[in-house]
Order: C-alpha cells, then sequence, then structure tokens
C-alpha cells in the first residue's frame, strides 16, 4: 500500500542528503487543510537539555508560483527619475 497524505496530519523521515549542520534533520510533507506543505525537521535541545523538534512548514505550491515568473516580468522599462 502506497503511502497517503490525509487532511491535517503529515510524515517527517530522517534526511539522508543533509550535509551541512543547518539542513534539516528531518524532512518530509503535510496536508492541512486540504493543502499540501513541505515540513523540515531539526532536533535540537532545550536550555535545561531536554530534547526537541523544531519545525518549518512552506507552502509546495509555493516554489511553483515564484518559478513560473518569466523574466520579463522582472523587467520595468520606466526611469523612476
Amino acid at each position: 500500500m502506497a503511502f497517503e497524505l490525509r487532511d491535517n496530519s503529515g510524515s517527517l523521515w530522517a534526511n539522508d542528503r543533509k550535509s551541512e549542520d543547518n539542513h534539516p534533520d528531518r524532512t518530509g510533507s503535510a496536508l492541512i487543510g486540504g493543502r499540501e506543505y513541505w515540513v523540515n525537521g531539526w532536533l535540537k535541545k532545550s536550555k535545561d537539555g531536554k530534547p526537541y523538534l523544531s519545525l518549518s512548514f512552506k507552502p509546495k505550491d509555493e516554489r511553483a508560483a515564484t518559478t513560473s515568473k518569466s523574466r520579463r516580468d522582472d523587467l520595468d522599462d520606466e526611469i523612476p527619475f
């Protein structure tokens, strides 16, 4: 049976491509409110030494929206002075 995302849930796996300290220890995805997100996790320790997982979420469709913008959109022929 293939992995299936269900609303308001997700999964993280060990990041086997981590090559620098600031790269996440865990990566995965989640489906929240019908929208898919990339999920990254870092294994950290609190000031008193207790381990915890710090998470970040980024919409999966955000990358497609920024890369689909053409170079022509970046050019502005108007001179501001």
